[in-house]
């Protein structure tokens, strides 16, 4: 009987034993390697009319168009569109998904291709703040940088970083920009055809561009509106008629109305990222066009 609890003791002693060290070693590589958190005072700036229409926008010191909005700032449709697409069970894991990485796996060793990621949405954040290579150790690190966010930040702190640094094509980056870049609003009024568009874009923010690829782009938000009405979070009806909106191409450009306010605004509250004018978009844009018209009609004289 001594012998048996002897074992035992000696048992727990060991299982006491690894855990600390492993402990010790996780503690000591956080600190050895701590996470590159983005700089959250930087961004670019855009001057709004009183309704939120974008009057000028102003890129930031890298030519990065950026936005930084909080969880509050975005339309809930796009949320509902973006956790429920990309990871549904994002407020529950731990930062990895195990049963989505072993799907993934399988299905890329049964059809020699992947079929479907296993990336979580705190995975996709530790990829973009920490950008690794392509292979079986680029994906082992991003599985520690995910465990390593979700051990320091809370789900909306992750969440936020997502909505802020996500890719959207070029030097967009960022729900907010992507939301002015592309439909000249802000994104906490998107419809449900935006919202699924904004959420589907950064998996492959080249080709699905709706500047450029906008048959693509109306492709794959399509499936995402699919998903949404199988996973009964937008009835049938909503989603037929979020389907009847066509994506449009459209040439970028940064928005151009009350130039000299806008310069002179940035100039005057600098690091502010968000400035709101009592200026009326529509009269604004009427206005300029008809200084426009006579401008051009007295040339020469």
């Amino acid at each position: 009987m001594r012998d048996l609890i002897a074992k035992y003791e000696s048992s727990i002693k060991r299982v006491v034993y690894s855990a600390t060290v492993i402990v010790g070693v996780v503690f000591l590589l956080d600190r050895i390697f701590p996470l590159p958190l983005p700089d959250p005072s930087t961004g670019a700036t855009v001057v709004v009319a009183r309704d939120g229409t974008p009057l000028r926008a102003f890129a930031d010191e890298d030519g990065i168009w950026r936005y930084p909005v909080t969880t509050d700032q975005v339309s809930a449709l796009y949320l509902d569109a973006l956790l429920n697409y990309e990871d549904r069970w994002f407020w529950k894991h731990p930062g990895v998904n195990p049963f989505a990485l072993a799907r993934a796996v399988a299905q890329m060793a049964w059809y020699r291709k992947p079929i479907s990621g296993g990336s979580t949405l705190t995975m996709q954040v530790a990829r973009i703040i920490d950008p690794h290579s392509r292979t079986f150790f680029g994906k082992c690190k991003q599985i520690l940088r995910a465990l390593q966010l979700e051990a320091h930040l809370s789900k909306n702190e992750i969440l936020t970083l997502y909505l802020n640094h996500a890719p959207f094509g070029g030097s967009i980056q960022g729900v907010q920009a992507a939301s002015y870049a592309y439909l000249g609003k802000p994104a906490d009024r998107l419809s449900r055809a935006e919202a699924a568009l904004l959420a589907v874009l950064p998996q492959s923010p080249s080709r699905l561009r709706p500047d450029r690829e906008a048959a693509a782009a109306q492709r794959f938000r399509d499936k995402v509106l699919d998903r949404m009405r199988d996973l009964h979070v937008w009835s049938a009806a909503e989603v037929a008629d979020a389907k009847i909106e066509r994506v449009a191409a459209r040439t970028l450009a940064p928005p151009l109305k009350a130039a000299l306010l806008a310069e002179r605004l940035r100039e005057a509250r600098p690091g502010q990222r968000n400035i709101r004018t009592t200026i009326d978009a529509e009269l604004q844009s009427a206005m300029e066009a008809r200084v426009s018209a006579h401008l051009a009609e007295s040339a020469g004289r």
